[in-house]
């Protein structure tokens, strides 16, 4: 049916209605009071999802943008960067890191996997000179759906010195965070996803320890220069054209949260992860990521033997209207990934519960009718909702 699409992909997530009505109003000047107002208070609200008292710079650009500009400001030719990699996005980390001449070392766990903090632990004793300067590290990675345990690995990095530098692209706004708590130093995220705002902004969460950094950091730049970028917060703006129309539509998504709840959206998250990987495991189905160390935010299948990811996609697209995602890199046409994110009820995960399981049927699957369902009823069954 046309216009009648839903997504289950990382992203882009749905948009609220009240969101794109503000994406939709006419644009207003990037210098003007007005903007300030809306600038400074998405400013505060941004701060408060990722519980930090440090600054926030929005980029117009992708997740990706800012990740480079985590690197840029920061790591001079040489330094030494230490890249935690459980998938394609902290391959991308590392690959930026390499780009600015880092020297670079790596862990990496094998897909599906997060990483062992005694990994951890081992690299950097073997650092006795202390000379890795950063490690960055994925907390929700997209590609596989695995969460990296960031109360295990961070305080490792800390006592070592180094500077931690966080994708929570997928995570913010998703999953329990707490950056001040934790004292990341640099912490990276977008607005396709949690915030349930269109592509095109990113946000970067910039420590004093990092701006040190910066202080020292020889590395040319320009659009992404964190001092161009403080110096315009104080006037409440930034230093290049943002993206007006998109700040104002993340005021609306943002309040939004803050009337839900920070901490209620992490438990509505989990509750969604939970019913999916449950109904998913009904359908005799395999995932990809164990359930202790699953993302709240995507969740990665195998598809049954003999079924084609290809096919299980066009049939979500052409029977039922909804986007999901293949796999990528060396997991292409190998799993299909389903995102529970952002502008999500337990409405949605049932209908996609539903939809897959009709899919699987029609495509010659085993499983019993119904069964994505009962499992459901019998998680309701066990929770506050239902009393006895």
């Amino acid at each position: 049916m046309q216009d009648k699409d839903f997504l289950m992909i990382p992203g882009p997530t749905p948009v609220p209605e009240s969101v794109l009505l503000a994406l939709a109003k006419h644009p207003i000047g990037h210098r003007s009071k007005e903007f300030s107002k809306i600038f400074s208070s998405v400013n505060e609200k941004l701060k408060a999802v990722a519980k930090t008292q440090n600054d926030v710079f929005i980029y117009t650009a992708s997740g990706t943008g800012a990740m480079e500009a985590a690197i840029s400001n920061t790591i001079n030719a040489g330094d030494k960067v230490l890249s935690l990699v459980i998938g394609v996005f902290g391959q991308r980390f590392a690959d930026i890191a390499k780009l600015y001449g880092a020297d670079l070392e790596i862990i990496k766990a094998e897909m599906g996997k997060a990483i062992d903090p005694k990994d951890l632990e081992a690299k950097l004793a073997a650092d006795t000179e202390r000379k890795i300067k950063a490690v960055t590290l994925t907390h929700s990675e997209t590609s596989t759906g695995t969460a990296n345990n960031l109360k295990a690995l961070i305080p490792l990095i800390k006592e070592h010195g180094a500077l931690v530098m966080v994708d929570a692209v997928t995570s913010l706004g998703c999953m329990e965070l707490n950056t001040d708590e934790l004292g990341i130093d640099v912490l990276v995220s977008g607005s396709q996803k949690g915030f349930m705002v269109p592509p095109g902004l990113s946000f970067i969460f910039v420590s004093d320890k990092a701006m040190a950094a910066k202080a020292v950091c020889k590395q040319p730049g320009y659009y992404f220069c964190w001092n161009q970028a403080k110096k315009a917060l104080a006037d409440n703006t930034t230093p290049w054209t943002p993206n007006v129309s998109l700040v104002i539509a993340l005021n609306v998504a943002l309040d939004m949260m803050m009337a839900e709840g920070i901490d209620q959206i992490t438990a509505r998250h989990k509750r969604l992860r939970d019913i999916l990987r449950t109904g998913i495991k009904a359908l005799n189905l395999k995932l990809l990521t164990e359930d202790e160390t699953a993302s709240a935010a995507i969740t990665a299948i195998y598809p049954p033997k003999n079924i084609a990811v290809a096919a299980i996609r066009a049939a979500f697209k052409n029977d039922w209207n909804i986007v999901v995602a293949n796999g990528q890199k060396e997991l292409l046409d190998k799993i299909f990934r389903m995102g529970h994110l952002g502008f999500v009820s337990e409405r949605d995960i049932l209908t996609g519960l539903t939809a897959l399981e009709a899919v699987l049927i029609k495509l010659g699957h085993k499983c019993d009718a119904g069964a994505a369902i009962k499992a459901y009823q019998e998680i309701l069954k066990e929770s506050e909702l239902c009393p006895a």
